[in-house]
């Protein structure tokens, strides 16, 4: 009997249905200029800012052709792992761009692009980018949570991490100790934040969550996910990590908190298109249920920033050299799988929207913009981490 609640407990989240939606495919890739590494005039890194929480989240591998234009057609085909074309095309297509995007996204294009920043619409010329030369995930991930490539990454082996994140930074700074965690899908994650040296707690994807407080409800997810099969070794639905969070975060109240999902990056490699898209509507679902809840809480109410993105890009665009079929792959020989994107709201976050050329970003520079919205000089500590995203930081008084 307690078998079959956690299996409904997991069919029931996972059962995200979109809106029914027509649309022509993505628009051309504009050739890539230099990235801009240094902070605009207006950038104060003494400034003192509303922000006391930061939630990063990070969708592996979503492109950001999705993100700004939604499905896209040339890949609703069988051939492209579509079993129901019409069914699919009736749930995320429309005839723009901005319409398909809204359907597929609606949190981050109803509330993100109106409270926020949106870099990486390439078609508009604001570009996004990892720096790391590899563009598969712990390379991605390290970079954007150190502030910099690993020298020694270069795949996705368990390499116990050599350099310390801005998580790790962070949590030895006052006010911070048993304020972290990291709760993902993937058991990599044990060796990207270095769960022998970092000293907060890191949840893999695997195994039961035990530490801090827990709940009846924690305890179930528990259960669900070592009783559900999951296809992919060393990973999890992202359902069976992002529910628990949302409980421990309830409970723990944190400061500072990673969450990282997968399966996007798993539907893609498999070439299952319909999946993917069904994964990254889902992704928005949770960003609005943890947005709404962070601001439900005393807390977390606006004092919290939220910064969005992926670890890396895909093939599949429109560019020179793309080819259609490489929207499964991402490497250092996929044209395209180093363009990224990046959404950041809260409180110190300007409502620029959605970036029309402006400056180029990199993943690099979310580990700083973390620091300095905490009230930290990360850069004076890892001189060789990328500058924060000034944009995005509005020094205010308290």
């Amino acid at each position: 009997m307690f078998y079959l609640l956690a299996v409904s407990v997991i069919a029931a989240v996972l059962a995200v249905q979109p809106a029914s939606p027509t649309f022509p495919p993505s628009s051309p890739v504009p050739p890539s200029r230099p990235l801009q590494l240094t902070p605009p005039e207006n950038f104060s890194r003494t400034g003192r800012y509303k922000t006391k929480n930061v939630v990063l989240v990070m969708c592996d591998g979503l492109r950001w052709q999705e993100v700004f234009s939604g499905a896209d057609v040339k890949l609703i085909t069988k051939e492209q792992g579509v079993s129901d074309v019409p069914g699919t095309t009736a749930a995320y297509v429309r005839d723009t761009p901005e319409a398909r995007r809204e359907l597929l996204l609606p949190f981050i294009w109803g509330t993100a692009a109106k409270q926020g920043v949106l870099y990486g619409n390439r078609t508009k010329g604001s570009l996004s980018s990892v720096t790391n030369q590899y563009r598969v995930s712990y390379p991605g991930y390290t970079e954007t949570l150190c502030g910099f490539p690993g020298k020694n990454i270069k795949d996705n082996r368990k390499i116990e991490n050599p350099d310390v994140t801005v998580f790790e930074y962070l949590h030895g700074q006052p006010g911070f100790a048993g304020k972290v965690a990291a709760f993902t899908t993937w058991d990599v994650f044990s060796s990207i934040f270095n769960t022998q040296r970092c000293g907060f707690p890191v949840f893999p994807g695997v195994g039961p969550i035990a530490f801090g407080t827990t709940n009846d409800a924690m305890r179930l997810w528990d259960v669900a996910r070592a009783e559900t099969p999951c296809p992919w070794s060393g990973s999890c639905y992202d359902s069976a990590s992002f529910r628990p969070a949302m409980e421990w975060i309830k409970l723990n109240t944190p400061r500072l908190v990673f969450l990282g999902l997968g399966e996007t990056d798993e539907f893609a490699h498999e070439g299952k298109y319909r999946m993917y898209l069904d994964s990254a509507h889902k992704f928005d679902a949770y960003v609005k249920d943890l947005w709404t809840t962070l601001q439900g809480m005393e807390q977390y109410k606006d004092t919290t920033t939220l910064i969005l993105t992926c670890d890396h890009g895909r093939g599949g665009g429109s560019g020179p050299g793309a080819q259609l079929n490489q929207w499964r792959d991402h490497n250092d020989k996929t044209v395209g799988a180093e363009e990224t994107w990046m959404i950041v709201m809260g409180p110190d976050t300007p409502a620029l929207g959605e970036r029309i050329e402006g400056p180029a970003v990199n993943n690099s520079q979310v580990a700083a913009t973390i620091a300095t919205l905490l009230g930290a000089d990360y850069n004076k500590n890892q001189p060789r981490a990328g500058m924060p995203l000034s944009e995005v930081l509005k020094p205010s008084t308290r």
